[in-house]
Formats: structure tokens, sequence, C-alpha cells
């Protein structure tokens, strides 16, 4: 079994920052990415960054060069975060934390991120 426990959400002004956590915990075999997800109302969820076990990243074109996604790990924990600059009010959304290990996806329970314009 693993868990994800996400963090970090809240109501930002345009421009402003925010930083998402995501720990990690439980049956981390071999991860194969880490990532964040965002749905808005209406709308059906889409990748935001990615991050392999080998550090490898990847972004939606709408965030490059204002997210950045990286990962630590401490023992039996791993943590992703997600650095969010420049926000903009179509960045308001539910963040969701993904793990992908063994072919099995596994979420976090999301977390709010709303933008004032």
């Amino acid at each position: 079994q693993v868990q994800l426990v996400e963090s970090g959400g809240g109501l930002v002004q345009f421009g402003g920052s925010l930083s998402l956590s995501c720990a990690a915990s439980g049956s981390i075999l071999s991860i194969h990415t880490m990532g964040w997800y965002r749905q808005a109302p209406g709308n059906q969820r889409e990748l935001v960054a990615q991050i392999t076990s080998s550090g490898t990243t990847d972004y939606a074109d709408s965030v490059k060069g204002r997210f950045t996604i990286s990962i630590s790990r401490d023992n039996a924990k791993v943590t992703a975060y997600l650095q969010m600059n420049s926000l903009k009010p179509d960045d308001t959304a539910v963040y969701y934390c993904n793990l992908y290990q063994m072919f099995n996806n596994h979420w976090g329970q999301g977390t709010q991120v709303t933008v004032s314009s």
C-alpha cells in the first residue's frame, strides 16, 4: 500500500508563488515516476509536471519556465515538490500527486490551488 499526502495549496494572487509537497510512504519499491496533475472544473485531469527516478523532468507547455518539480528521498520516505511561480488564474485547479510504480498508479487526495486575478 502506498500513501500520498499532499500539502501546500491555497489562494494566491496573480503573479504569486506557491509550493506543493507530496509525501509518499508505504510500499515504495521501485518508483518509475512521480508527478503532479491538475483538474479544473469541467476539464479533464492533465499532466502538469513529471520526474523520473533518474531525475528526468517533463512539463506541460503551459507551465514551462514557471513551475519546477523536484524529488527528495529520506530512508523509506520520498517527497515530491512542485514550485509554482508567476501563477495565473488559468492555473486554478485541484492538484493531484501521482506515483507510478510496478505498473500501478497511486494518487493523492488533491489540494486546491486558486489564483485570483
